[in-house]
């Protein structure tokens, strides 16, 4: 499975890819398959420090997943500041974890900063896309979007992660158009299609889907609108 495969995942993405709800899945996933790991999840939003994770915190706590959020986070503070308590990830290899990076190519900036650490670590990087969101609803527009992340980073992005979604009223078929735009961005930008994400409830029909593996997830986020 894709969230078991390296050490450090980081997942980025335009704005409404719903990198967090990714992440928060993946990392209870990982939990699931791993009962005895050190595991971390770190919100590294530090242009807009507001992580949702006030509805899946206690969740978290209760699988013993180890919660990082940004210095300031919930607060009236407006400062670029990493958590220190991230790093343990790279100064602790028993531990496994997951990097929520927000704010587009201007938070993708994080790990330009982080790029000694991250080459030296068994690191991937993940592109979430939902292409019924702006700037990444067609082919061209995520090749775009993939290069503007991948300058501010300075990173190759190594996969995509199809997020397709209109909340409660998406549908299987919304999940297979958005795969399709996906796949037609990989042979502009060269990044292939890891992973179909779906909510438990939608019903994924035998053979929509041309990527093999399909990530179900649950809701744990919840917007305020």
């Amino acid at each position: 499975m894709f969230y078991l495969d390296h050490r450090l995942s980081i997942i980025i993405g335009a704005y409404g890819s719903g990198k967090s709800e990714i992440a928060v899945n993946m990392s209870l996933a990982q939990r699931k398959a791993l009962p005895d790991k050190k595991l971390l999840i770190a919100d590294l939003d530090i242009v807009n420090p507001f992580y949702r994770s006030s509805d899946c915190a206690s969740v978290l706590k209760d699988a013993d997943i180890r919660l990082v959020t940004p210095m300031y986070a919930g607060s009236n503070v407006d400062a670029p500041v990493l958590p220190p308590d991230m790093f343990v990830i790279f100064d602790d290899e028993s531990y496994q974890g997951i990097f929520d990076i927000g704010g587009e190519d201007m938070g993708a900036l994080v790990l330009g900063s982080l790029k000694k650490r991250i080459e030296n670590a068994d690191a991937v990087i993940y592109m979430a896309v939902n292409s019924l969101r702006p700037f990444t609803s067609d082919a061209e527009q995520i090749a775009v979007m993939t290069r503007e992340l991948e300058a501010a980073a300075g990173f190759k992005i190594d996969g995509y992660i199809n997020n397709t979604n209109l909340l409660e009223e998406t549908t299987a078929e919304m999940l297979a158009e958005g795969e399709s735009k996906i796949l037609e961005a990989s042979k502009i930008t060269g990044v292939p299609l890891v992973v179909n994400c779906a909510m438990e409830g939608v019903e994924i029909p035998e053979g929509i889907q041309k990527t093999p593996e399909l990530f179900r997830m649950s809701r744990k986020i919840h917007y305020a609108y």
